[in-house]
């Protein structure tokens, strides 16, 4: 693994800074998108970015925005290119970009205990998780909630309701 310069560390960091077009309550840093920044020359970089999903719609927003960002810096050169492997994951969430979801009213994505393929099964939808780490309500934390759609306002969202305080909530899924 080759370690990055502190120009690089630097640039790396702006770039994460952006915010996510879709959840702009989370930085691209905090949800684990922006990969790598690479100098070529002094005033030229290239930024891998591996988006949520390859059909993810906020790819072009988030390569502007990084653009933008590393303009006002001084880079007069940014390239930003789609990297596929590895795949992102949720479990590329930060910490504090779970913490910043769940402030926001999104469950963040459940911790897995295995990496891999995340299972999807098909059924009713109105249902509860059954041998699964339960979807707590971001509102008042009960682990009593149901899932309502496997979508909500974006296709990595679920949308669930808490059976305790009755409110509805986004669920980040797990992939």
């Amino acid at each position: 693994m080759v370690t990055a310069t502190p120009l690089e560390a630097e640039l790396l960091e702006i770039a994460g800074s952006v915010p996510d077009p879709e959840l702009p309550v989370l930085t691209l840093g905090e949800l684990g998108v922006v990969r790598a920044v690479h100098v070529r020359d002094a005033d030229s970089v290239d930024v891998e970015l591996t988006p949520t999903y390859t059909g993810c719609p906020a790819v072009e927003a988030m390569c502007l925005d990084i653009e933008r960002a590393l303009h006002a810096h001084g880079v007069r050169e940014v390239t930003v290119r789609k990297v596929l492997l590895p795949a992102w994951s949720t479990d590329d969430i930060s910490t504090e970009g779970r913490r910043k979801l769940r402030e926001f009213g999104i469950a963040p994505p459940r911790v897995r205990r295995e990496s891999g393929p995340v299972a999807v099964s098909l059924g009713p939808v109105r249902t509860r998780d059954a041998g699964e780490e339960p979807v707590r309500c971001p509102h008042c934390g009960s682990a009593d909630t149901e899932l309502l759609s496997r979508f909500s306002s974006t296709a990595c969202k679920a949308l669930r309701r808490c059976l305790a305080c009755r409110e509805p909530f986004d669920h980040f899924k797990e992939l």
